[in-house]
């Protein structure tokens, strides 16, 4: 009887470990999300978020998937994670479905933008010449500075494989940069929601409501043409590690021109600037372009403070 109370406690006690088991399975695969189409069993992680600039936005929303033969991948909040390997750096990245989806194998994934700057730029502070040949640091300044070259050069050569040249894209840029800057003055945020990315336009948006809270409105005009632009960074964001042509790129240029400024309270009495006054007005905006999308067009990603 003894023995019998014995073997039953024990079988009590395997089936509670194995539930625990089970249990701790349950709660560490709760990031991945299964489906079976066509027969074929995979597992799709949840998107997290990692501080890797302050651009990102954080996400705990799990992924939904739909029904049917090809399943669509759907994501509120864009994630980030920076992958190392076989020394190239990849991002991969989740977005809110668009319109048009990209099939990649088996799986329908929609991207719209990685939502961050990759590497934004910063002036490089100048060094000496004797301390920039004749010190350790100076040689591992000259390295680091050859390496940010040439992966600009890397991403215009790749941009060039698909097209690119320099003087359309200049007539390009400099005309989304009066745009732009046109519809901020007027407000109009359903057209330039089509000229920016996600996150762009949310701080568009803030900006508007910001400035609209002390204007009533306001006069820009760009005078043409451009004093200059240049490009001071080019970068590659990779979405697939395994695919090296499903690659987002990235624009850094100089804008230096001369604009007019005017804002005007409800009276229209003008409370600030001068429209009769040219102001030379130097900044530094991203654009940004899928490459692995056939209908996709350059999209102002960010600016950069000086």
């Amino acid at each position: 009887m003894f023995l019998l109370n014995r073997l039953q406690a024990l079988r009590s006690l395997h089936r509670t470990v194995k539930f625990g088991e089970s249990s701790y399975l349950l709660r560490s695969s709760r990031g991945y999300s299964t489906g079976f189409p066509n027969g074929n069993r995979f597992s799709v992680p949840q998107l997290s978020s990692l501080g890797i600039s302050s651009c990102l936005y954080k996400t705990d929303n799990a992924l939904p998937w739909t029904r049917g033969g090809t399943i669509t991948l759907h994501s509120t909040m864009a994630a980030e994670l920076l992958i190392f390997s076989n020394g190239k750096r990849f991002a991969t990245t989740g977005v809110q479905a668009p319109a048009q989806a990209q099939k990649m194998g088996g799986i329908k994934v929609a991207l719209l933008s990685p939502g961050f700057i990759y590497e934004p730029y910063a002036p490089r502070e100048p060094i000496p010449f004797w301390k920039r040949w004749f010190t350790r640091s100076g040689w591992k300044r000259t390295k680091d500075d050859i390496i940010l070259e040439l992966k600009s050069a890397y991403a215009i050569n790749k941009l060039r494989k698909s097209g690119y040249s320099k003087n359309k894209f200049y007539t390009e840029a400099a005309q989304l940069y009066k745009e732009i800057n046109t519809m901020i003055a007027n407000g109009n945020k359903t057209s330039v929601r089509k000229a920016v990315t996600e996150n762009m336009f949310s701080e568009i948006k803030n900006e508007i409501r910001i400035r609209e809270s002390m204007w009533n409105r306001i006069y820009w005009e760009m005078v043409e043409p451009v004093v200059k632009i240049r490009t001071l960074r080019a970068r590659l964001i990779a979405v697939d590690p395994k695919d090296m042509n499903k690659v987002f790129i990235q624009l850094t240029l100089e804008f230096l021109t001369k604009q007019k400024f005017e804002a005007y309270d409800s009276k229209g009495a003008v409370i600030a600037g001068d429209k009769t006054k040219e102001v030379l007005v130097r900044e530094i905006w991203v654009f940004e372009k899928s490459l692995f999308h056939s209908n996709a067009y350059w999209r102002l990603c960010g600016r950069i403070k000086i």
